[in-house]
């Protein structure tokens, strides 16, 4: 099973443009370096956020910022903006429709997925991106105290 990585990454673009705002730290090259992909995926993965209103960016200078305060944007719009209506988990469309099990688990399962979907959906709508970044903003205190300047107005 193929894994997508977009969603992280989303977040971890998000929460870096809110904590390096105001920097020389915004081009895609500085964003890439730290999620640890090339500079084409942060512009890709950037371009999705901003078509679904997540961030603002201007051509020709690395200034990305978000559309909305960091408190209005929620695990779910980020999801949203790079999955699409994709379903967290899917049902094997091939099975076997001689087989009792082949000819009934797909109805089965759509049942059980759509409800957990509904459940991490809703979960998913209470975390905003606010808290990841007071986390990091914590985490990062704890890690690294010399940076409390940096982060500061995260705590």
């Amino acid at each position: 099973m193929k894994y997508s990585m977009q969603f992280s990454d989303a977040l971890h673009i998000l929460t870096y443009i809110e904590i390096y705002k105001n920097t020389e730290f915004l081009s895609s090259d500085m964003i890439a370096k730290s999620v640890e992909t090339n500079p084409a995926n942060i512009r890709k993965i950037m371009s999705q956020l901003k078509k679904f209103g997540l961030i603002l960016t201007q051509i020709g200078k690395p200034n990305p910022t978000l559309a909305k305060r960091p408190e209005e944007i929620t695990l779910l719009d980020v999801y949203q903006s790079i999955e699409g209506n994709t379903k967290l988990i899917q049902v094997d469309p091939k099975t076997n429709p001689d087989c009792i099990v082949g000819a009934n688990i797909q109805d089965v399962l759509n049942e059980n997925y759509d409800a957990l979907q509904k459940k991490v959906e809703d979960e998913m709508n209470e975390v905003t991106l606010d808290t990841l970044i007071q986390k990091i903003a914590h985490l990062e205190l704890k890690k690294r105290p010399e940076n409390r300047d940096f982060i500061q107005d995260f705590l």
